[in-house]
């Protein structure tokens, strides 16, 4: 998936604009910047998974319900990687992504948000491929996922930024942090219910 900044002539939609900047900030983060629960609150409502994301944030990682809403990620995600039509040259690619699944699960089961963000990372940008192929690596392919619909627009924004927490990450001691829980929540909801 295209990591650079958007075509130069894209202009995000003023609805999202607002709760994607506080989530990601158009200039990148300040030294010691993280972004807060509310941030990642309100660009879930923008996402359309407000009501879902606040309930699973409150679970505690621990309980069943927790458990068991990750055992649908992973099945939708397994049938979404499954279902993808790809040419035969790519079929490797999508048994690589399929065996990376397992490890992000076991990851998240960890709580090592750190590790987990970016193999979540890596898995988005496989996924943008096999949905979009080569399309998902170019300059254009924010806009391009815009014009298709806002909100999965907005959610590969959200996902070819997710390598810039990179930096946070690195300066953080706590890899459990309730804040890289929340912003990896977010794509775990959205591709739970895509």
């Amino acid at each position: 998936m295209y990591r650079g900044n958007p075509a130069s002539n894209f202009s995000m939609p003023g609805e999202y604009r607002k709760a994607a900047e506080r989530l990601f900030p158009k200039d990148g983060f300040n030294k010691g910047y993280k972004p807060d629960l509310k941030a990642i609150g309100e660009f879930a409502k923008v996402l359309g998974i407000g009501i879902e994301f606040q309930r699973l944030l409150a679970l505690d990682k621990n309980s069943g319900e927790l458990r068991t809403f990750l055992d649908h990620f992973q099945n939708n995600l397994d049938l979404l990687i499954k279902k993808t039509w790809v040419d035969k040259s790519d079929e490797n690619r999508k048994g690589k992504l399929q065996n990376d699944v397992p490890k992000l699960m076991l990851t998240i089961e960890q709580a090592d948000f750190t590790s987990a963000i970016n193999e979540f990372s890596i898995i988005l940008d496989e996924l943008a491929y096999l949905f979009f192929g080569q399309q998902s690596e170019v300059e254009d392919f924010t806009e391009y996922t815009f014009r298709i619909d806002a909100q999965m627009g907005l959610f590969w924004w959200y996902g070819g930024k997710l390598a810039l927490l990179d930096e946070i990450n690195k300066n953080n001691a706590d890899k459990s942090d309730k804040v890289l829980w929340a912003v990896m929540l977010l794509g775990l909801c959205y591709l739970t219910n895509f």
